[in-house]
């Protein structure tokens, strides 16, 4: 079983869409109502460009950091909370006993990782078990063995998620997996794409030369061919969102029939979930194309591929020139950033990522002011009525549907901060002399667990986030909406700020994240969460109407020369952010009818404060390497067009700023796309 949950249909607002987080190069200004002034470039029209309008002049002057793939707001408060976990790791490193046993698993393993010196002097020794247990494998079943085990690379990747067809168990879930490059870099015709695929083949090449693996040029050359034929039977991550077709349940019978060259029962007693009834068969087509390639491939071949791969994934945790090799090609090459980040840096995410929830609840004690939970919770709710509001004044659903909506809309469960309980480490063993072994025990931990909840009902007050992360997602198989400690700060909430600042900002995001409940993937979700279709015909029709016109216009957008946006792969955070805005603006409007009209303040309208709050929210610069990598993998569009390929549709973003037929981003009212 892989650490990775699949929860594949999770919606998030992405704050962070890109990889590494990123640094702005001046504290940004929020000013004395929540809207950073200077950041506009005045004298770009806003009809003709409003992401730049709002955030020209801070693009032109800003810098990305040579350790970043990126810079903006979103990711600056990531810094800055990143800061916060770094003072807790080091008093945490420095006196463990000060914090019990858990705080002294959380600073021992950042210690293990500071540890330069003793990482080096170690070598390559700490690899040889591993490896030693991939050479030692002589058939098929060994091999299979360590695809089902935790920390080794896999054409399938095996774990488990909530049962479609009943959220409240969980279920056991195998898909497609085991590549080292997005998909698309292995297939796509180009010299741009020629060019990393030479240098990955050469990277494949310089690991195991590290490694001391002999013969490491001839290897290379037949991994990289084992990867590409992977690729070519895998499916996109466009048809990787179809939901109809991802849900395909089957006995360990039907694998067999499907897939017959994989010992299914073998895979599923290794991973400890061979109890599971069914096993949800996502990618089904590339599963089965995995499955012939697998006995095509010569042995020694896919033993090559489990070496190289494991070595290439626990890089970071070995000597420098391992570390280094990696940062080289996925970061340097593939994103364009030029220098490694700082080692604490690293450590901090390292830590979250194993031991998260132990850091956030100090974090949540030090940094998260209560009265935040109660704003936030106003807000969801002003928001939750914005949405009821529309829904009911749909003109294109019909009766029975809107209250199928109306029901769902009721049931979402708004979660904020952080968990009522934390998860409990105290089995995890974290040695300060053993950084690898320590990144394996917390894979083996998470495994454990899964397997303890596995013959359990669904323990709905689990976390997708630690507290401690800039971000927030909907959980469409929970019916559940979750906003961590960490993004409720300003530019996106300020419980001080003006009125309109906040709808714009964190409105828009709550409205987002709702709007997930009720995209073309969330939509086929009732409310608690279970797989079902509760519209009528003829809505369903028009909402693939209203979609398919939104999606058309992604198509349209050019964010990198040659490479568009996918309309189809950006579907459903697309109707999220148009359906959020739209419903903040809606809240917002409410909340002027029982205070009164905003009133001009800097010499902007209420309105055009909530639009630049919304626009500088997404206030984004980000390396061409690292959007190319974005716009083939990411289902959230780039910065810019989420501002301007969704304000473009708004009724009311054209009255705030005058647009007029003739400015670039006009549309018709016709053309307008209206879903929620």
């Amino acid at each position: 079983m892989k650490t990775k949950k699949f929860l594949l249909l999770a919606g998030g607002a992405a704050l962070l869409a890109v990889a590494a987080p990123a640094l702005a190069q001046t504290a940004p200004k929020y000013g004395s109502f929540g809207v950073d002034l200077s950041a506009q470039k005045a004298s770009t029209k806003p009809g003709d460009d409003f992401w730049t309008y709002a955030n020209g002049g801070w693009a032109d002057r800003v810098q990305i950091a040579p350790d970043r793939a990126s810079a903006g707001f979103g990711t600056q408060l990531s810094i800055e909370a990143e800061a916060n976990v770094r003072g807790i790791l080091d008093d945490m490193a420095k006196n463990p006993a000060s914090y019990g046993a858990t705080g002294r698993q959380v600073g021992d393993y950042y210690a293990s990782w500071m540890d330069q010196a003793g990482i080096e002097a170690r070598g390559t020794a700490p690899l040889q078990p591993y490896l030693g247990r991939i050479a030692a494998v002589q058939d098929l079943a060994g091999l299979q063995t360590l695809f089902a085990s935790i920390g080794y690379a896999s054409p399938v990747e095996i774990g488990v998620m909530p049962d479609l067809a009943d959220p409240t168990r969980y279920t056991a879930v195998a898909g497609q997996g085991g590549l080292g490059m997005p998909r698309d870099y292995y297939l796509l015709e180009g010299e741009k794409y020629d060019g990393f695929r030479a240098a990955y083949r050469a990277y494949v090449q310089k690991i195991q030369e590290l490694a001391g693996i002999p013969d490491a040029g001839a290897k290379a050359d037949a991994i990289v061919a084992l990867e590409t034929a992977m690729a070519k039977g895998q499916w996109s991550p466009e048809q990787s969102r179809d939901i109809a077709a991802l849900n395909d349940p089957e006995t360990v019978a039907g694998l067999e029939a499907k897939a017959p060259e994989f010992d299914w029962a073998l895979l599923l007693k290794t991973a400890g979930i061979e109890s599971s009834p069914t096993v949800l068969m996502t990618q089904n087509t590339a599963i089965a194309a995995m499955g012939k390639i697998l006995v095509a491939t010569p042995l020694a071949t896919w033993k090559d591929y489990l070496a190289y791969r494991f070595v290439s994934d626990h890089a970071q945790y070995l000597p420098k020139a391992f570390d280094d090799a990696r940062f080289d090609f996925y970061s340097k090459t593939l994103s364009g950033v030029q220098v490694q980040r700082e080692r604490w840096k690293r450590g901090v995410q390292l830590v979250n990522g194993a031991l998260g929830e132990a850091v956030g609840a100090i974090y949540v004690q030090k940094y998260y002011p209560p009265a935040a939970e109660k704003q936030m919770a106003e807000l969801i709710e002003n928001l939750r009525a914005a949405y009821q509001e529309r829904i009911t004044g749909s003109t294109w659903m019909d009766a029975a549907t809107k209250k199928a909506a109306l029901a769902k809309l009721a049931a979402f469960e708004p979660r904020i901060g952080h968990p009522d309980k934390y998860i409990d480490y105290a089995s995890l063993q974290v040695d300060r002399g053993d950084l690898l072994g320590n990144a394996m025990r917390a894979g083996e931990f998470q495994h454990q667990l899964d397997l303890q909840r596995f013959p359990k009902p669904v323990d709905r007050t689990l976390w997708e986030m630690t507290p401690q992360t800039v971000n927030a997602y909907y959980n469409p198989l929970a019916n559940q909406i979750t906003f961590p400690a960490a993004i409720l700060q300003p530019p996106f909430f300020d419980p001080n700020a003006d009125p309109a600042v906040n709808y714009g900002a964190i409105g828009a995001i709550i409205g987002h994240e709702m709007g997930h409940g009720f995209d073309d993937q969330g939509a086929q979700f009732g409310p608690t969460g279970k797989l079902e279709d509760w519209w009528t015909d003829a809505a369903k029709k028009a909402f693939k109407d209203r979609t398919s016109a939104l999606s058309a216009q992604y198509d349209t957008y050019e964010a990198v020369p040659g490479t568009h946006v996918k309309g189809g792969l950006t579907l459903g955070e697309n109707i999220g952010d148009l359906g959020g805005i739209e419903a903040a603006y809606a809240a917002f409007q409410k909340y002027q009818a029982e205070h009164g009209k905003a009133k001009v303040i800097g010499g902007l309208t209420g309105d055009q404060r909530f639009f630049l709050a919304y626009a500088q929210a997404w206030q984004t610069k980000v390396r061409e390497g690292a959007l190319r990598q974005q716009l083939l993998t990411d289902p959230h569009s780039p910065a810019m067009f989420r501002v301007n390929g969704v304000v473009r549709n708004v009724d009311a973003w054209y009255k705030a700023f005058n647009i007029k037929p003739g400015d670039a981003l006009y549309l018709a009212p016709e053309k307008r796309v209206h879903i929620w």
